[in-house]
């Protein structure tokens, strides 16, 4: 049985608390280490290597409306904006 663990950020020095549930996570994926390091300098971390996010805007294939994604789209397939990309996997 696992409890909740206060550890500190190896970066910021802030304390946090690695759960239970987060434990039997690590067990079961076999970590065997503890994370050093809190979310929001994990977060930090993972994305310091990304630079900005380029969009493209293209025509949604369903309803005619500006779609903003994150690809160039080709025209080979159909572009879907935020909305009926939701729907359409709401659908399915």
């Amino acid at each position: 049985m696992y409890t909740d663990k206060t550890l500190k950020c190896k970066d910021c020095g802030a304390d946090f608390v690695f759960t239970a549930g987060e434990q039997e996570f690590y067990a079961e994926k076999g970590f065997e280490n503890e994370p050093q390091r809190c979310k929001a300098c994990r977060d930090a971390k993972k994305n310091a290597g990304r630079g900005p996010r380029t969009f493209f805007e293209a025509t949604c294939a369903v309803c005619g409306g500006v779609a903003r994604v994150p690809f160039e789209p080709k025209g080979d397939r159909p572009v879907l904006c935020s909305e009926c990309f939701a729907k359409q996997r709401g659908e399915n």
